[in-house]
């Protein structure tokens, strides 16, 4: 029997980790897996909502490490889930995404001489100011495994010299958490809830540094998201460091009463907000995959992607941080001129599959 550690530490690395787990339940016989939750997303009722959600079990370890620094946060996972490898000592731990958590617990486990699996790997925006740019790029120079979500990602590992024999094709695993809760997704009450009718409402989300972390560039969007507001209603889940920058900026008496501001939803709830949207303002990478999995309208306020397989093939559009631009993509969406996306290939819910039974064999051969 193989021990395997999957780490996860905010909440898009639930998504991920989920349909793994759910498909290692088939390996039983061969796979022990367990689930190491850092805590570096500390909203403990966030993430309570969203393991249960996404039918997780409760983490078998739960580090706690709250926020910080880059480097206090980083600092802090790596001593403590050095702790966990000493007492456990795994054959594989599993990492996901981008994370500090994903970079921490990838160097504590090579330094051990385990070996790792970078699930979501060689994605990249070519942009070393974002913080998640060092952790993916890092992360990929030193695992054993890398699982790609689309074909950028192949391409970028190989031009960086990553031997063809590690670098596996396999999917993504975020539509695979789509698709095993697309019925819990159409059930969700939250339109009749917020008196919201299908596509008459905008749906924006926003956390990014050079989106709200500047009085200037924080002002405009909510000028513009009070243009939209006065024919549409807008409904806007703030994240922790928006509601923190409006109140700062003193920004939050200005927001239109159309506005519907609330606190971070649900991953059911907001899945089926983004399902039936006339469109979506973000600067999220995760929902510039999962609009393009729905076919829904995504207008990505930054300069660059990391997934731009949703621009080329899916329905994101990448239009950068120059508020009129901006405009004018939200008002030719709205005036019908959409684009008509596809589903990137191997998005079909059955990447874990591919992870899971790619990881079996490797571990037997091993051995």
């Amino acid at each position: 029997m193989k021990k395997i550690i999957s780490v996860v530490g905010a909440r898009p690395n639930f998504m991920k980790v989920a349909p793994i787990h759910r498909v290692f339940k088939e390996y039983e016989k061969d796979i022990h897996h367990l689930i190491c939750h850092t805590g570096q997303h500390y909203d403990e009722k966030m993430s309570k909502i969203f393991f249960e959600e996404l039918e997780l079990p409760k983490p078998d370890f739960y580090l706690g490490v709250g926020g910080g620094s880059h480097a206090v946060q980083t600092a802090a996972i790596m001593v403590e889930f050095e702790k966990i490898l000493m007492a456990e000592s795994p054959d594989l731990v599993i990492v996901v995404g981008d994370v500090n958590s994903t970079i921490a617990c990838t160097l504590v486990a090579k330094k051990m001489n385990i070996k790792v699996a970078h699930v979501e790997s060689g994605l990249r925006s070519f942009d070393r100011a974002m913080p998640e740019e060092i952790n993916r790029i890092l992360t990929d120079a030193i695992s054993d495994y890398l699982f790609i979500s689309e074909s950028s990602g192949v391409d970028n590992l190989l031009k960086e010299g990553v031997s063809k024999d590690k670098i596996f094709l396999v999917g993504n695993v975020m539509i695979d958490s789509l698709v095993n809760n697309a019925a819990k997704i159409a059930a969700s009450p939250i339109l009749g809830s917020m008196g919201l009718k299908t596509e008459g409402y905008i749906l924006t989300t926003l956390h990014r540094p050079s989106n709200v972390d500047e009085k200037d560039s924080l002002t405009r969007i909510v000028h513009i998201l009070n243009k939209y507001a006065e024919k549409h209603k807008i409904v806007f889940p703030v994240h922790p460091r928006t509601r923190s920058k409006m109140e700062t900026f003193g920004l939050s008496g200005e927001i239109s009463p159309n506005i519907l501001l609330c606190d971070p939803i649900g991953y059911t709830d907001f899945l089926s907000l983004m399902e039936h949207a006339a469109l979506i303002l973000t600067d999220s990478g995760g929902i510039q995959e999962e609009s393009t999995y729905l076919g829904v309208q995504c207008v990505t306020l930054r300069n660059n992607t990391e997934r731009p397989v949703t621009v080329e093939l899916g329905t994101n559009h990448l239009i950068g941080t120059d508020i009129g631009k901006v405009d004018q993509a939200m008002q030719a969406i709205l005036d019908g001129q959409v684009k008509k996306g596809t589903i990137p290939p191997l998005w079909d819910g059955k990447a874990a599959s591919r992870i899971c039974a790619q990881l079996t064999g490797l571990l037997k051969n091993r051995s």
